[in-house]
């Protein structure tokens, strides 16, 4: 069963939450950078897209040494910095003096607990959410955190996943949205992403409790009732994610025009509608998940009572003849039968007679 796959998920779970309460960052000054993330964080690799409205106005550029990205002078004015891994803290340090970002920002990013929100600041918008993945039956986050201001997003992830591919391929096209847009489109189709994630996830997941649903009443079996927990884990870890997710993107698409244009806000509102989406979609499953429960216990209760009641039959069966056995044994000199020549067989005749008695009995009630 996939309850193999879930151990390690949520082993690694409880020891990132063992090493956040562990680590020197607990009761440290606040803007201290110190990376609490994954048990095995990804090498440090930005990349960094410029773009305009021009067909020829893109250039991506690579880098992971700090003192290249010390010197280097973007081309463009309209920039897209993604960050891959957290480990290398002084390119972090130095992303920060480029864009003047606050020090706190940059010790939310490397607390890569936070819940998703937004805060404004001087110049940008700072955005947390959360990138869901269906691993091995199970469910895992990571935080993504987006920088919006004039002329420039900046995403950080603890590791490539792949998801933005998409976007970046769009980026190369001239008559993209995004190129004529601008950066809080970008912004826009990153945050969508993220949130068509999770309906892929809901869908994968829906698909497992279905699967079980049937597996459930064909045969119960212990494990089907730990990993209904499982997925019960996984659905409130989905479910703590979205509802902040849904307050930020409220928040976002009543910005007053400050970082989104009126026309990227209606896009946005489409987010909002798929973050409802999904939690509706998370209600139903919830619904599901604890249906499937029930039915297990409802079938397993079910199956003991059969048990029960087969042995209730059983002994009720051998009760007359455990009495009849025991009233022949009992060792008196005049006994009626006891010196008889057939009376051994009687008393066997009797007993069997007796037990096909109450065995036709209770096989016409239908209790057998």
């Amino acid at each position: 069963m996939a309850k193999h796959g879930r151990k390690p998920n949520d082993s690694s779970r409880r020891q990132r939450i063992k090493a956040h309460l562990n680590s020197d960052k607990a009761g440290a000054a606040p803007g201290t950078l110190q990376y609490v993330g994954g048990d095995a964080p990804a090498a440090t690799l930005a990349t960094l897209i410029e773009f305009g409205p021009l067909p020829g106005d893109y250039l991506a550029t690579s880098f992971s040494d700090v003192d290249v990205g010390r010197t280097f002078q973007p081309t463009f004015n309209t920039l897209w910095l993604n960050v891959h891994g957290l480990e290398n803290i002084e390119i972090l340090k130095l992303i920060g003096q480029r864009f003047k970002l606050h020090p706190l920002v940059l010790e939310d990013i490397l607390n890569t607990q936070q819940r998703p929100k937004v805060e404004q600041y001087p110049g940008y918008l700072y955005i947390t959410a959360r990138l869901m993945n269906w691993d091995t039956d199970c469910v895992s986050g990571e935080q993504v955190s987006l920088i919006v201001g004039r002329g420039f997003v900046l995403t950080f992830q603890e590791k490539p996943s792949g998801t933005f591919a998409a976007i970046r391929d769009t980026l190369k096209n001239s008559e993209s949205q995004i190129r004529k847009l601008g950066p809080d489109y970008l912004a826009y189709a990153l945050l969508d992403k993220l949130v068509d994630r999770y309906f892929l996830v809901l869908e994968q997941l829906g698909e497992r409790c279905e699967e079980l649903d049937e597996a459930i009443n064909s045969k119960i079996q212990p494990e089907q009732m730990v990993e209904v927990q499982s997925l019960r884990r996984s659905l409130q870890q989905i479910k703590r994610s979205l509802w902040p997710m849904r307050e930020m993107l409220n928040v976002l698409q009543r910005d007053d025009a400050d970082f989104f244009h009126s026309e990227t806000q209606l896009y946005l509102r489409d987010v909002y509608d798929h973050t409802v989406q999904s939690i509706e979609t998370v209600e139903a499953l919830r619904e599901m998940i604890s249906g499937l429960q029930e039915i297990y216990l409802s079938l397993q209760s079910q199956r003991l009572n059969e048990q029960m009641r087969l042995l209730t039959v059983i002994t009720t069966i051998f009760m007359p003849l455990t009495l009849i056995a025991g009233i022949y044994g009992m060792n008196f000199d005049i006994m009626p039968e006891l010196r008889w020549t057939y009376g051994y067989y009687a008393a066997l005749g009797l007993m069997g007679g007796i037990a096909v008695f109450l065995g036709l009995f209770f096989w016409l009630r239908r209790w057998v």
